[in-house]
């Protein structure tokens, strides 16, 4: 039996067979030496090959993947753990404040899914808890990550904003919901499934950074057509496996005119005859931007890891 694998919790996964039924599975054992580096051999989101033994539901094949979303496990820095796979969309949910969200976290999140071809949609939620300041350093946000090529929704899941425009761009399709704890993952699903009640919480008073409600992933059918994959906050985001000399094709804006640097192996840094900087320098780039693909550069060139 053939099914997709819609909740892991460590060491059971529950599966949705091709006729709709449920099944709670584990892991053939051999299956774990397939891949080494992931620490997660069997993933939210994978086709699956379900067989019975002696009983008990058993998954004995993943089938190949359309395409997944990695980072760099947080706990094995030299392992990979995917967060989901066959997607149709990543959803990256940011916060200015309450928790505040740094740029470099998005970047990289965006960049690892360009690099994996999935579609990427930012949602700066809570707009209708910030002050002024606040307020317009969201909409600066914005600005810079529409024109660099990403679509933007600002949304509050609390005042029910910018929620039918997500439920538009959600149909029918497999998204993937990421972000840090307390940035109100569960709280905007709540909002678009009714009656769901995913257990939520208040940010923590001393620090205000968020806590973990969610402790599995699960792929939660929409009603009106479609999934949403909620996930763990996630703390940092490492970049696995990429060139120094590929990282600019992963940012729109900076794709947009590589064609016109003088070397091709051009890394845009210090190079004469650079497009990339003359972009900048026009303001066409935005600063924070570009200090961000340095910061992943660097990163790539040493063995430190940098998880802003």
């Amino acid at each position: 039996m053939q099914g997709r694998v819609i909740k892991t919790t460590g060491s059971w996964y529950s599966v949705r067979l091709d006729n709709g039924t449920v099944v709670s599975c584990r892991i053939k054992g051999k299956m774990r030496l397939i891949d080494r580096r992931t620490t997660n051999p069997v993933n939210i989101g994978d086709l699956v090959v379900v067989d019975t033994e002696e009983g008990d539901s058993v998954i004995k094949e993943v089938l190949p993947r359309t395409n997944y979303i990695i980072r760099q496990s947080s706990r094995h820095r030299t392992a990979e753990h995917i967060l989901a796979a066959n997607i149709d969309q990543a959803l990256v949910m940011a916060t200015v404040a309450m928790p505040r969200t740094s740029t470099g976290f998005i970047d990289r999140f965006l960049v690892t899914a360009t690099a994996y071809h999935i579609p990427s949609v930012l949602l700066f939620n809570k707009v209708d808890l910030y002050n002024k300041k606040e307020m317009q350093a969201v909409i600066e946000l914005e600005d810079a990550y529409i024109k660099a090529g990403y679509q933007v929704i600002l949304t509050s899941a609390e005042e029910n904003i910018g929620i039918s425009h997500l439920k538009e761009m959600m149909k029918d399709k497999i998204s993937l919901l990421s972000g840090h704890s307390g940035v109100g993952k569960s709280t905007l699903i709540n909002r678009v499934i009714p009656g769901l009640d995913l257990k939520t919480a208040e940010l923590a008073a001393f620090n205000q950074k968020g806590k973990h409600t969610t402790t599995y992933t699960e792929m939660i059918e929409l009603p009106f057509g479609g999934f949403i994959i909620d996930t763990p906050g996630i703390k940092e985001f490492g970049i696995l496996d990429f060139d120094e000399a590929e990282v600019s094709h992963y940012f729109p804006e900076m794709e947009k005119v590589l064609h016109d640097c003088r070397f091709h192996n051009c890394l845009h840094i210090n190079e004469p005859g650079c497009a990339v900087k003359s972009a900048l320098e026009a303001g066409q780039i935005a600063e924070f931007r570009y200090s961000n693909y340095l910061s992943i550069i660097n990163e790539i060139g040493t063995d430190e890891k940098i998880y802003d």
